[in-house]
């Protein structure tokens, strides 16, 4: 089993004929995913990469039975792709675009959050998410560092994910589902969401947290944990040598007074029963010994 992509998913690339969403769109269908159509204002009734382009999300949705949309559209109309794809009915929305207007964002949230079934939202500025048991992808996640298991992994940080899972690859553990929430001030699913999805799948048996400075999503999260989750949650905190006030890499990576700091994470995670740990070896190496080398099936 997997959380919010599986085999079932039928995915729409909004902006699937530009460079970025053709090379990611052949390496998601590489892995299994169905993708079923892709978006491109004035291109609709061709066909690019084996699947027909449409001109807006709700003719593809009409036409295919699309599930999930994945947002490789510039900076600039990225938001408006995201309330096109939300208005269109789709369940899952996968805002990958980096440099989405903090401004627009909000709006796109909100618009999202206040949709009559309102579909999912992860991004922008993500990795996006894989299940590898069940040949689904949405996303940049390279292909060959995901194997099958029962870890799951959320985190703020597109190469963090790639290094937990090459070391869960490592010591032959692999994952149920890998989350890439994104590291921008303005998200969609947050840590909290995201461990309440991992809590109720009986195919995940313990979660790794990659966190990061700035925000408060990881205390959030920690409150969660510390009422009674049901599974081992182990943690780590990126940017712990970064000086306040300076941005380090994600926009929402910002120490602002006492607010996002690592030490108030890493006490916060203690405090829940989450053991933080110093290095993404040290992380790999806390759940190893929790489920056993191997335990990929």
């Amino acid at each position: 089993m997997s959380i919010l992509i599986d085999r079932n998913t039928r995915l729409v690339v909004q902006g699937m004929t530009g460079r970025e969403g053709t090379f990611h769109t052949e390496q998601m269908q590489a892995f299994g995913t169905n993708v079923v159509g892709g978006i491109s204002p004035g291109k609709g009734g061709t066909s690019h990469l084996g699947v027909p382009v449409f001109n807006t999300v709700a003719e593809a949705v009409d036409a295919t039975g699309a599930n999930t949309a994945a947002v490789f559209v510039p900076p600039p109309f990225a938001a408006d792709a995201i309330m096109e794809a939300a208005a269109a009915g789709v369940g899952l929305v996968v805002a990958i675009t980096e440099g989405i207007p903090v401004l627009d964002m909000v709006r796109a949230r909100a618009l999202v959050h206040d949709q009559v079934g309102s579909p999912a939202l992860i991004g922008g500025n993500c990795p996006g998410l894989i299940s590898p048991g069940e040949k689904a992808k949405v996303g940049i996640i390279p292909n060959h560092i995901a194997r099958p298991g029962r870890v799951g992994i959320v985190s703020r940080s597109g190469t963090l994910t790639y290094e937990i899972l090459g070391g869960l690859g490592s010591v032959g553990l692999g994952v149920s589902t890998c989350v890439g929430i994104g590291g921008d001030p303005v998200l969609g699913l947050t840590f909290k969401d995201v461990l309440g999805l991992f809590a109720s799948d009986p195919d995940t048996d313990a979660v790794l947290m990659a966190g990061e400075i700035g925000g408060s999503d990881e205390e959030q999260a920690a409150e969660l944990i510390g009422s009674g989750y049901p599974k081992p949650v182990y943690g780590f905190i990126g940017g712990r040598t970064a000086p306040p006030g300076k941005r380090m890499g994600h926009a929402g990576a910002i120490i602002s007074g006492n607010t996002g700091s690592p030490q108030g994470k890493v006490e916060a995670l203690n405090r829940a029963g989450v053991e933080v740990a110093d290095t993404i070896e040290e992380l790999v190496a806390l759940v190893a010994n929790r489920l056993g080398a191997g335990a990929s099936t």
